[in-house]
């Protein structure tokens, strides 16, 4: 851990720990790291999960699939991030989606049960980092609420233009780059590749956006509206 610990600073779910109060709090936790290739399965849906993941680097996806074995992408995670949380805080531990490593990366796992009861040893900090995981789990609300209201939309074109108003929201800028290629966005947005491809070079000719590979550009923001 201590390659991490500088890093460590810098992510939320350890804001206000000093450096020096990290090392120990995290030895006091019992936390581990682990290390995935691109495509391996961190926890299976169904799995029972113990555990809160941080991603120290590299990018994981929650992944849900149906009974006939079509998967769809429920959100992606990154860098300084948390998984796992949903399920280790309820009454049934068991994991109703899988995450998988989207790219190389390394997780960071921290005991629940520890988590949740404060020790002697770093007592205070021990309260801070709770408040902070309740920040975050109500931040990923959030995001799976977003993730709600762009899939509920009627038509793919409203399901883009609704996700890329997010992106720009969160960017703050009518220019921006997203972190999903054309195959993950199709699974975000519940449809297929070439049915994605289609709609956003109509939208291009329409005059609506511009992008170059995941790069994109609202042109006509007031159609967002429409």
């Amino acid at each position: 851990m201590h390659d991490y610990v500088e890093q460590l600073t810098s992510f939320p779910l350890f804001y206000d720990i000093k450096k020096e109060d990290l090392l120990p709090m995290l030895s006091c936790l019992g936390s581990y790291t682990k290390s995935y290739s691109k495509n391996e399965i961190i926890f299976l849906e169904s799995q029972n999960i113990r555990s809160i993941g941080i991603i120290l680097n590299g990018t994981v996806h929650m992944m849900k699939e149906d009974s006939h074995g079509n998967e769809t992408l429920i959100t992606y995670l990154k860098q300084k991030e948390i998984f796992g949380e949903t399920f280790v805080c309820g009454s049934q531990t068991y994991a109703h989606v899988s995450f998988i490593a989207a790219t190389a990366c390394t997780v960071l796992f921290l005991p629940f049960h520890k988590v949740v009861h404060s020790c002697t040893m770093s007592c205070l900090h021990h309260h801070r980092l709770i408040e902070n995981m309740i920040r975050l789990i109500s931040d990923k609300n959030v995001l799976l609420m977003n993730k709600v209201e762009i899939i509920s939309k009627k038509t793919l074109r409203e399901k883009i233009l609704a996700y890329l108003t997010l992106q720009s929201e969160k960017f703050h800028s009518h220019m921006f780059t997203i972190p999903l290629g054309r195959i993950e966005l199709a699974n975000y947005l519940c449809t297929d590749r070439s049915a994605l491809t289609r709609e956003l070079s109509l939208m291009k000719k329409d005059g609506i956006i511009d992008y170059e590979k995941n790069t994109f550009q609202i042109l006509t923001p007031e159609s967002l509206d429409s």
